[in-house]
């Protein structure tokens, strides 16, 4: 069952992400992928993520459908114009890639080619209303395409808003996004039920799939970064102290991990695992959330 199948069908729904390398090894990737692809639905794909140059999303993804996964690829507007990003989708779907989820991309300034010229042609909106066109069989120009996808494109919300103007901005966009064709969602990473809970109940009329994110702490350090740094992360002081605390911080990041999915399940269609680098983790997760 594919990921489109699997939303169709009403289940709870688990997907994953894998992060490419800087270079061209990709074993250990796929190492990982075939470790989760039978525990998850799809494998999201991520695109120079942190505007750190990696290898291409597009092409992992294509390795993925040949190993029998489901990928989700993620494409930003940072580093393409309009002409590049209607050429990459067409390539993607005719590798096999047939969901995306659409992003608008961080600014170049925030990774390692600091002085890269941004693009940002388009942004996550318009971008999925231009697969929305391709998918009719046009490109943005009005030009009738010779064979055309049927992606199933997302989008991204943040539901960690901590004042209820900015609550309303980020509903505001999802309902913007879900009027440009967004089929599902992936939030970002969430670690405060009680707040996810408000912000579900706040857009639960939309009847869009939302898939919440799970992210797996590493330390009380990165949650203190995350704190400072990503916007819409919150991580409570309670879980900071338990990762400092811990003499396993494997078993405690799981244990946490764990019992924000089994938060989850009544209040959205699924989770979405972003272990970076945790990879091999992801199995144990769910297992102990009793998926």
């Amino acid at each position: 069952m594919g990921f489109r199948e699997a939303l169709d069908s009403g289940r709870f729904v688990v997907t994953a992400e894998v992060g490419p390398v800087k270079g061209t090894e990709t074993k250990e990737l796929l190492e990982d992928a075939e470790l989760i692809k039978e525990k998850v639905d799809a494998i999201n794909v991520t695109d120079l993520q942190s505007s750190v140059m990696r290898l291409g999303s597009m092409a992992v993804c294509h390795l993925l459908v040949d190993h029998g996964v489901d990928p989700v690829f993620q494409m930003t507007c940072r580093d393409r114009n309009r002409l590049a990003l209607q050429s990459d989708l067409l390539s993607a779907w005719v590798l096999g890639v047939r969901n995306v989820l659409a992003l608008t991309g961080d600014h170049p300034t925030l990774g390692d080619h600091p002085d890269a010229k941004p693009v940002f042609d388009l942004d996550s909106v318009s971008l999925l209303k231009v697969i929305g066109r391709l998918n009719e069989g046009f490109d943005m120009a009005g030009n009738e395409l010779k064979g055309s996808p049927d992606f199933l494109p997302g989008a991204v919300v943040n539901p960690g808003a901590d004042n209820e103007a900015a609550l309303e901005m980020q509903i505001i966009k999802m309902e913007k996004k879900i009027e440009a064709g967004a089929k599902f969602f992936q939030t970002q990473g969430i670690f405060d039920l009680d707040l996810f809970e408000r912000f579900m109940k706040r857009v639960e009329g939309f009847r869009v799939p939302v898939l919440g994110g799970i992210i797996l702490l590493k330390s009380a350090g990165m949650a203190r970064f995350m704190n400072k740094n990503v916007a819409g992360v919150f991580v409570p002081e309670p879980l900071i102290k338990e990762m400092e605390a811990t003499k396993d911080k494997v078993r405690t990041s799981v244990g946490i991990a764990a019992h924000l999915v089994k938060g989850m399940k009544d209040l959205c269609r699924g989770v979405h695992i972003m272990a970076i680098g945790w990879e091999k983790r992801v199995p144990m997760v769910l297992e102990e959330a009793g998926l």
